[in-house]
C-alpha cells in the first residue's frame, strides 16, 4: 500500500531510506543537507527501531562510521553539503577501494548560487574521481525511491554509491508516494572478502585492478538503470541531454512534450550507448546540467562524432549560479560549438609489477607487545573485529600477529569501531598511534564520549612519529590530558607500559576494559626502538 506525503527532497531521500531498511544516519550539518538526519531523528518509525542518527564531530568521522555500520552488513547513509566532501574527501575515496559490505550511500547536496557556501563545486567530480557509481534524482519521488534502489546497487556490487542532491531540491517540496511501512533492518553480517578492507599497497594494488573491471559493470547498470531513460521525438536536428533536477527545468519549457529526442541522465557513469544512440540519430546536442559541465566534459572526451555540442562550455548555458527555465528555454535559441576527442591513456597491469619484500615491525618494537597481548585476549571472543590506523602498527595485519581487520584512513580506527559498535558489533576495538590520533583521532574520539559507546580505544604510544621517520608527535606527554579533557571517564583512562615483561599485566587489563559497557582509553607506552637509539647514541656524545 501506498502513502502521500508533501515532502523536502531532502527529507524524501530520508524517508525512503528509513522505508529500504536503514540502521544508521551519520552527518555533520550544512545546508542545504541539514534536514537529512534531522528528519531521521524526528521520525517515528527510527525512533521507535532506535536507528542510529547522532551529528558527528566533522563529515570525515561521519563517512568512517557509516563505512564501519556497512562492514558490520547494515544499512547507512552519510550525508553533507558539496564542501564537507572535501574534508571527508581521505575516507570516501578509499571507500571504493574498500568496498561496501551494507548497503552505504554518501549524499552531497551541492548549493549552485552559493546561497550559504563558499564555492559552486559539483560533487559529481568525486564520484567520477573515486571511480564511484552516483544517482541524481530529478525530483521527490525520485529521491524517495532513489534509497532503496542505491541500497540495493550498493549491495549488488559491495561499494558505496553517491547521491547527489541540490538546493532547489532538498529545500522544495513535492507530494511523494511512499510505502506504508518501513523494510526490515539487515542481520548482522560481515565481508566475504575481509582483506580488501584492509588497504596496504599490496592488497590496494589488487583492489585498484578490481575496481576498473567493476567500473564496466557500473557503465552497464546505467544503461539498464531505470531512471536513465531515453525519449524519442521526430525532430532530429536537435537531441538533448539533461540530467537531475534540469530534467524539470526542460519539461517546465515544453509542457505540451519535448519536440527533440532526449536522454535523461541520473545515475552515473554516464549510459554510453544510449548517448551514442542520440548522437548517430540527431544532427546537433545540447547539454543541459546543474552545475558545473561534467557531463559536457565527459561527453566531449569519449564521443567521436561529427555533430556539434553545445552546453556551458560554449556559452549557451550558465557557467555560474542556478539554472531556470528562462536559462534553460534561451539555450535553445542560441546554439553553437564544436566537439573534441582526447584519448585515455592505457591502464598499467599492476598484476605483473614485481612486489617488493613486505616491511615488518622492529625488533623490540613496543608494539609487537601490545598485539600479543591483545591477542590473546580477543581469543576468549567468538568475533571480536580490531579497527587499525595509518602508522607502523598497521604492520600488525601481517604475520605473525594478524591482529587488525580493517585499515581506512588516518583516524579512522576510533569512528569505524563506533560506528560497528552503532551496529551491534562487540568487541569493537581501535588502535591507533600517538601521532595519529593527534591527527585525526580525537574528533572520532569525542563523537564516541558523546554516547559512551562500548568501544576499547588502544593508543600505542611510541613518543614519536615512527611511520616517517621519528619526528615529533604533537600529542607526547600529553595523552592523557588530552582525552581526560575532551571527556574520558578518569576511571576508564588507563596507561600501561607495552614491555614484554607487562604482557599478562596488559592482558588482564584489555580483558577487564573490553567487558566494561562503554568507552574506555589504554594508553599503551613504549619508546621507538629507533628513536630510543638515537637518544641513547645523542646522550654519549
Amino acid at each position: 500500500m501506498k502513502l502521500k506525503k508533501l515532502l523536502l527532497g531532502d527529507e524524501a531521500l530520508a524517508l525512503g531510506a528509513i522505508n529500504a531498511g536503514l540502521s544508521g544516519a551519520y552527518a555533520y550539518p550544512g545546508t542545504p543537507s541539514t534536514e537529512i538526519l534531522e528528519f531521521v531523528q524526528s521520525n517515528p518509525v527510527a525512533k521507535e527501531r532506535r536507528l542510529h542518527s547522532h551529528w558527528s564531530s566533522n563529515e570525515k568521522t561521519a563517512v568512517e562510521e557509516a563505512l564501519g555500520m556497512s562492514y558490520c552488513g547494515k544499512r547507512a547513509i552519510v550525508s553533507m553539503k558539496h564542501v564537507g566532501m572535501n574534508v571527508a574527501a581521505d575516507a570516501y575515496v578509499n571507500s571504493a577501494m574498500t568496498g561496501a559490505n551494507g548497503g552505504l550511500l554518501v549524499i552531497a547536496a551541492d548549493d549552485p548560487s552559493m546561497h550559504s557556501s563558499q564555492n559552486e563545486q559539483d560533487s559529481r567530480y568525486y564520484a567520477d574521481f573515486a571511480l564511484m557509481p552516483a544517482l541524481e534524482p530529478s525530483d521527490q519521488q525520485e529521491a524517495y525511491d532513489m534509497a532503496r534502489y542505491g541500497f540495493e546497487l550498493s549491495e549488488r556490487f559491495a561499494i558505496p554509491v553517491m547521491v547527489r542532491l541540490v538546493t532547489r531540491l532538498s529545500h522544495s517540496r513535492a507530494v511523494v508516494e511512499v510505502d506504508d511501512e518501513a523494510a526490515l533492518e539487515n542481520e548482522l553480517h560481515y565481508p566475504r572478502s575481509p582483506r580488501q578492507w584492509v588497504l596496504m599497497p599490496a592488497i590496494s594494488k589488487q583492489r585498484y585492478i578490481k575496481l576498473l573491471e567493476d567500473y564496466a559493470d557500473f557503465e552497464e547498470a546505467a544503461e539498464e538503470s531505470p531512471f536513465n531513460k531515453y525519449v524519442d521525438a521526430d525532430d532530429k536536428s536537435l537531441g538533448i541531454v539533461v540530467s537531475g533536477l534540469a530534467w524539470n527545468y526542460l519539461n517546465e519549457v515544453f509542457p505540451a512534450g519535448i519536440p527533440y529526442p532526449t536522454l535523461k541522465i541520473s545515475q552515473y557513469p554516464i549510459p554510453r550507448k544510449k548517448l551514442a544512440r542520440l548522437f548517430d540519430e540527431c544532427d546537433e546536442v545540447l547539454i543541459i546540467e546543474e552545475g558545473q559541465p561534467h557531463l559536457e566534459r565527459k561527453i566531449r572526451g569519449s564521443l567521436d562524432r561529427n555533430g556539434k555540442i553545445y552546453g556551458k562550455l560554449t556559452g549557451e548555458l550558465n557557467l555560474t549560479g542556478e539554472l531556470t527555465p528562462d536559462l534553460v528555454k534561451a539555450a535553445l535559441l542560441k546554439i553553437k560549438g564544436e566537439t573534441e576527442h582526447v584519448r585515455f591513456p592505457e591502464v598499467r597491469d599492476a598484476s605483473k609489477v614485481t612486489m617488493p619484500r613486505p616491511p615488518a615491525l622492529c625488533q623490540g618494537c613496543g608494539h609487537r607487545d601490545v598485539y600479543a597481548a591483545l591477542n590473546g585476549v580477543l581469543e576468549e571472543y567468538d568475533n571480536p573485529k580490531v579497527f587499525g590506523d595509518i602508522g607502523c602498527y598497521t604492520l600488525g595485519f601481517l604475520a605473525p600477529f594478524n591482529a587488525i581487520d580493517t585499515v581506512v584512513d588516518m583516524g579512522a580506527s576510533i569512528t569505524m569501531a563506533k560506528g560497528a559498535s552503532d551496529a551491534g558489533q562487540h568487541p569493537a576495538v581501535a588502535i591507533i598511534g600517538d601521532s595519529t590520533f593527534t591527527h585525526s583521532g580525537m574528533t572520532g574520539l569525542l563523537d564516541a564520549i558523546n554516547e559512551n559507546s562500548p568501544i576499547t580505544v588502544i593508543i600505542s604510544d611510541n613518543l614519536t612519529t615512527g611511520m616517517t621517520g621519528g619526528q615529533d608527535s604533537q600529542g607526547t606527554g600529553k595523552l592523557e590530558d588530552i582525552c581526560l579533557g575532551l571527556g574520558v571517564d578518569p576511571a576508564h583512562c588507563r596507561t600501561i607500559d607495552s614491555l614484554p615483561k607487562n604482557v599478562e599485566q596488559m592482558k588482564t587489563l584489555f580483558r577487564k576494559e573490553i567487558e566494561y559497557q562503554g568507552l574506555s582509553v589504554i594508553i599503551s607506552r613504549r619508546e621507538c626502538i629507533q628513536t630510543a637509539r638515537r637518544h641513547a647514541s645523542a646522550n654519549k656524545k
